[in-house]
């Protein structure tokens, strides 16, 4: 079995030192372009591959970053990390993704193989329930932490977060004036910070425009049980004409749910989005949403890394991106005579 090439092969190959190839592989130093060009030539011909434990050993850092989300399969989430992992590789970082599911279990096992592998920072959704235990040892151990979308008591960390009460709220005054009267909000399965925001700011425009008593059903965030939160919820409230979705993948759901009990989406009941993720401007109709650009999340909580490791000493940052609204085909005034005064 031929050996793994190691920096003094490729110096022996380079003719140079090791000290050399060192500098050119990490981009550091006064190097001439004949010289750098020799060593990546070198680097190329043997098939060398940086040994990221050593460079750990040697300069205290592994130029790895963790990223602790929930439900990865969520369109949402697959744009975070895309909006992260760009800008850390352009900083010369490596983004590691693990799921925990929204258990806390799970997220404190992947906690300590994160923190415990010696990783650089950690960006984190908290799951629901995390203890006070949990958040100090990562105080201790991960000083480089960016929490996003849900928040901590105290707000130990930087955090990147979006104004969820006002995305729903913007989201059903949409509907209400459009002429709904009886809007339901839909999906949200375990009682987040983020989910009682968003249907915080549900309410509230409930009460501020004299329509409806909430009504809520929760579901998991997937496109099957959205689906059957919806039909069972149509069917037990006939009234309703719109829905606030507390994403686009459970509006997604919604559509399929209204589409089974032959109702049209935009003109019997509109659906109303919460992410705005690429694909739900594809679909049939075109979904209205509040965007909060996860790209651009992913991007925000990557550089409010680089600033923490930059800066440590810095004070902790809260930082609010803004929503908007996206009105597509799948709202509408209701047909008349349902849910319309008058």
């Amino acid at each position: 079995m031929n050996k793994r090439p190691t920096i003094h092969s490729v110096a022996r190959e380079a003719g140079v030192s090791v000290s050399t190839v060192s500098q050119v592989l990490r981009e550091v130093g006064r190097i001439s372009d004949d010289t750098r060009r020799k060593v990546q030539k070198a680097a190329k011909k043997l098939d060398y591959v940086r040994n990221r434990r050593a460079m750990a050993m040697r300069s205290g850092e592994t130029h790895d970053v963790g990223l602790l989300i929930h439900r990865i399969a969520n369109p949402f989430n697959a744009e975070v990390v895309v909006g992260a992992s760009s800008y850390l590789q352009e900083k010369g970082y490596l983004l590691f993704v693990l799921d925990a599911e929204d258990d806390v279990e799970l997220q404190e096992k992947y906690l300590r193989t994160l923190i415990g592998g010696s990783a650089d920072g950690l960006l984190w959704i908290p799951a629901t329930g995390t203890t006070e235990e949990t958040i100090a040892w990562i105080r201790r151990n991960s000083p480089a932490t960016i929490t996003w979308l849900r928040t901590l008591p105290d707000h130990p960390f930087d955090h990147i977060g979006v104004d969820s009460t006002y995305g729903t709220a913007m989201a059903t005054r949409h509907l209400s004036d459009l002429g709904h009267t009886t809007i339901a909000f839909l999906g949200g399965d375990h009682l987040s910070p983020t989910i009682n925001q968003r249907i915080g700011g549900y309410a509230s425009v409930l009460v501020t425009k004299g329509l409806n008593s909430p009504i809520i059903r929760p579901c998991e965030e997937t496109k099957t049980d959205a689906k059957a939160a919806a039909i069972a919820l149509c069917q037990e409230n006939p009234e309703i004409t719109g829905i606030v979705c507390n994403c686009d993948v459970v509006a997604a759901g919604a559509t399929l749910g209204l589409a089974h009990l032959g109702k049209r989406v935009g003109h019997d009941v509109s659906v109303v989005g919460f992410d705005d993720i690429e694909d739900s401007r594809l679909w049939e109709p075109p979904l209205s949403s509040i965007a909060v650009d996860p790209k651009g999340i992913g991007r925000q909580i990557a550089e409010a890394f680089i600033a923490r490791k930059e800066n440590p000493d810095a004070p902790v940052r809260t930082i609010s991106l803004p929503v908007r609204l996206m009105a597509r085909a799948s709202s509408g005034p209701p047909a008349k005579g349902n849910g319309a005064d008058g």
